[in-house]
């Protein structure tokens, strides 16, 4: 007896296809008639699961934290309450899993968060969405020892988000750093943040 994989659904069929032309094409590139084609759908099957555009970015934008979170995989990480070392290790595991495995969908996000800056309405959704990766981040920087947590996840953040921006599409595009050299950048980052 074969087992048969299920076949996913058609909303994620269709996010999915939608994230995949974010990253190829931008967001000139995403249009019902695309997402269609891409996903290989019947015509019409798009707008049958996401009637406007706005509900298309935002089926997108729930899909792409579905997918960020299974690359991240933090179930899988070293258990970042175990002191500097520990947080540093799955913090440096997180990005650099995002650069080697998750690159379509660095593009994709950085897509979505420059159209959320002209959508006031997926600007909403856009953080509401993000907002679960802020609260992890609070958590572990707290349970290591931060005075500020609010301050540090925004300091942590900024510095994740430039190395990932540089590496997938700024001028450091075809120089991903390795495990090693991000545990280095963090553990200078967080052992500042933290006086340690």
């Amino acid at each position: 007896m074969s087992v048969q994989t299920p076949r996913p659904a058609r909303a994620d069929l269709v996010a999915d296809a939608a994230l995949a032309l974010l990253a190829e094409r931008g967001m000139r590139g995403l249009t019902h008639r695309a997402v269609d084609e891409a996903a290989g759908l019947p015509h019409g099957s798009t707008s049958n699961v996401a009637r406007t555009r706005q509900a298309l970015l935002e089926l997108a934008v729930r899909r792409h934290a579905e997918r960020e979170a299974r690359v991240l995989a933090l179930e899988e990480m070293p258990d970042p309450r175990g002191g500097l070392d520990a947080l540093t290790a799955a913090l440096a595991l997180a990005v650099h899993r995002s650069l080697t495995r998750g690159r379509e969908l660095l593009i994709a996000r950085y897509e979505l968060a420059l159209e959320a800056t002209r959508r006031p309405e997926l600007r909403a959704f856009y953080d509401r969405t993000g907002a679960v990766f802020k609260e992890q981040l609070a958590a572990m920087l707290t349970a290591a020892g931060s005075p500020d947590p609010d301050r540090h996840v925004l300091s942590l953040a900024a510095w994740a988000d430039g190395l990932m921006f540089s590496c997938a599409a700024g001028s450091f595009g075809s120089e991903a750093p390795g495990l090693e050299e991000i545990r280095t950048g963090l553990r200078e980052l967080l052992a500042g943040m933290l006086g340690r």
